[in-house]
């Protein structure tokens, strides 16, 4: 017992007992965490695409990412694990490869400098890499089978706060900008809520579900053929400024106006 009572205080005591708290800790944790879902673009190509997937990558995306497509520290992050989608949204949308340095990756379209099939081999290659997110299916685009109620509720909850509350878009911090969601491919919009490009949140399958995202999508496209103005008249959908404007361009107008009859009235 005496010696039980020297060794608990020992120094090396709570050192035992912290290293032991940290290495159960981190058991369970790596017990417990959800599984990335393996993606399956890299299964349904042939061998010969996944040649000129790598091809495509080594041309285009090596100079960054590095010939493995492990990044380096200047450049380009790692791509193991990004998944097909995450390729199949930045390629698509033109924002890579990379036109010059910045803080954000603009959208361009018109700088699209691959096929379909090109990009799927690319997006193939990717992922054969390691699992990740893969290309939405055809059914979670359907907005015909969504629900735009449950999608602006899901919308406000999880984008408006940078996207502006009718998918505007608009500022963020150091130069960042959440872009406009108006004609936007809705598996471009899937994507992006699957795989967090620039600096928006991963929004997985788990966060929010397929279906979910399906109604995000139709509420976005409810928004852009014009045909609600949600919360009353949308003041040219650029939010609060909007309403700061029109409050003080009638709204103080009318004060004046008010307060120059009440003080002739007076007179």
């Amino acid at each position: 017992m005496k010696r039980l009572r020297t060794g608990r205080r020992s120094p090396l005591a709570a050192l035992i007992v912290l290293i032991l708290g940290l290495s159960v800790t981190g058991t369970a944790y790596a017990a417990l965490q959800p599984k990335a879902t393996p993606g399956t673009a890299s299964t349904t190509v042939s061998t010969q695409d996944l040649q000129e997937g790598r091809k495509l990558f080594l041309a285009n995306c090596a100079s960054c990412h590095g010939t493995d497509a492990q990044g380096n520290d200047t450049a380009g992050p790692s791509l193991v694990g990004a998944g097909a989608a995450a390729v199949d949204f930045q390629v698509s949308t033109g924002r890579m490869p990379l036109a010059a340095p910045g803080v954000q990756a603009p959208e361009n379209r018109d700088a699209v400098a691959f096929s379909d099939e090109e990009i799927s081999a690319m997006a193939a290659y990717v992922d054969s890499l390691g699992p990740g997110p893969d290309v939405p299916k055809a059914e979670y685009l359907d907005v015909e089978k969504a629900n735009i109620a449950n999608g602006g509720k899901i919308y406000r909850t999880n984008c408006a706060m940078c996207h502006n509350s009718s998918g505007a878009g608009g500022a963020l911090t150091r130069g960042k900008y959440a872009p406009s969601l108006m004609n936007v491919e809705p598996q471009h919009i899937y994507e992006a809520m699957l795989t967090g490009p620039q600096s928006m949140p991963v929004f997985n399958d788990e966060n929010i579900t397929p279906e979910e995202k399906r109604d995000v999508i139709a509420f976005l496209k409810d928004i852009e053929e014009g045909n609600s103005a949600y919360g009353g008249q949308s003041l040219g959908s650029l939010g609060p400024a909007g309403d700061a404007m029109f409050v003080w361009t009638f709204g103080i107008g009318l004060l004046i106006a008010v307060a120059v009859w009440l003080g002739k009235k007076a007179a």
